[in-house]
């Protein structure tokens, strides 16, 4: 598969089945966070992938209402980081940009490999540090919840969420977000 391919193919489904998360997968996934790019190579990401069972129904703690479908996640990786592990040039802190870069490799991969690989930001970030002994020094800028797609609709979606499993959310057009020389206010 090719990278656009991934793109296109990339979803953030919720229904998921269990899939073998072995070290072979993880190290994949790593390397591809590995390989990224960064400002100055600083590579400033930090990721806690969560597999054994305990860990996991102790991260369901970490999740925020509406999240309860996360539960059935085969995998869940702690994505952190903080400002001084990249640059900080004239006002400009790099360490988010860089991160969810590497991030997306891990996602774009994952997908690849016929995963389902969705990000979120509905967790708590001190339960998080708390469950996964992150320092109180580091951000936790997102979860990424791992499994594979099921044909079978989870019986603790929303309305909205399953509505999302049917049919890919509609996005923005083009012409809402790219600009052609010279930033033009939209109307």
């Amino acid at each position: 598969m090719d990278v656009k391919k991934a793109i296109q193919e990339r979803r953030a489904y919720r229904s998921l089945d269990p899939v073998e998360i072995g070290d072979d997968l993880i190290q994949d996934l790593s390397e591809c966070a590995q390989l990224f790019c960064s400002c100055f190579n600083n590579q400033p990401w930090q990721y806690v992938f969560v597999r054994d069972a305990d860990m996991l129904k102790k991260m369901h703690d970490a999740l925020s209402t509406g999240n309860e479908w996360a539960r059935a996640a085969s995998m869940i990786i702690a994505v952190f980081s903080k400002p001084d592990l990249d640059c900080m040039i004239k006002g400009r802190n790099y360490y988010l940009f860089d991160t969810g870069m590497a991030t997306a490799a891990i996602i774009l991969r994952a997908t690849e490999l016929g995963l389902v690989a969705h990000p979120i930001a509905g967790y708590s970030p001190r339960k998080t540090k708390e469950i996964l002994g992150i320092p109180d020094d580091m951000e936790v800028i997102a979860l990424v919840i791992i499994g594979k797609h099921s044909d079978t609709l989870s019986t603790v979606l929303s309305e909205k969420q399953i509505q999302a499993e049917k049919e890919r959310p509609e996005r923005k057009p083009l012409q809402d977000f790219v600009h052609m020389d010279r930033y033009k206010e939209k109307t």
